[in-house]
């Protein structure tokens, strides 16, 4: 077992199987055919689950799987078989709670779709080449908010923290001029 822990995939499905938003950090589906295919059979296996209040776990080809259902969308972690339960399952809780903040609880595939940017940015923080970088939903959120916001919007459309972040790029660049 290594000592560090490897995501091979984050998926994030609607209530039909069909792809929202996924992340492969593995050449275990070397090609989008076979991707696909994994998803496919994933989702038949998983889509009469009653993961809908806490995360559930299962073994499928020779993989951990943790997933978790919310209204139309199923949200799931894939690790090796040696990988560790709970590190799996804090990075699924991880992704689900920083999307459930930037979606202000709204979570579901219509507002999924519409934010695809800031879900796709919470990916990148929590995994990067399959290496497992942040869970806590919070940081995460943070993080996504700071790297999305428009430095051009009209300072009473931006949150204090966004203000402060732009205020300090100004100050920044008129001090280096």
């Amino acid at each position: 077992m290594d000592s560090c822990p490897v995501v091979k995939n984050i998926l994030l499905l609607d209530s039909e199987g069909k792809r929202v938003a996924v992340k492969y950090y593995s050449d275990d589906w070397p090609t989008n055919n076979a991707k696909l295919a994994f998803e496919k059979l994933l989702f038949a296996k998983t889509m009469k689950s009653n993961a809908r209040t806490e995360a559930e776990i299962t073994m499928f080809d020779s993989n951990i799987v943790i997933y978790k259902c919310v209204q139309d969308l199923h949200f799931y972690v894939t690790g090796g078989e040696d990988e560790n339960e709970l590190i799996l399952a804090a990075v699924l809780q991880g992704f689900f709670d920083s999307v459930s903040l930037l979606l202000r609880s709204n979570v579901d595939k219509r507002e999924a779709l519409e934010n695809l940017d800031l879900i796709f940015l919470c990916l990148d923080e929590i995994v990067e080449r399959g290496m497992i970088l942040e869970t806590d939903a919070n940081v995460i959120a943070g993080k996504v908010a700071v790297n999305s916001m428009d430095p051009s919007a009209p300072l009473s459309e931006q949150t204090i923290g966004q203000a402060l972040a732009t205020a300090r790029e100004h100050l920044t660049r008129t001090l280096f001029q």
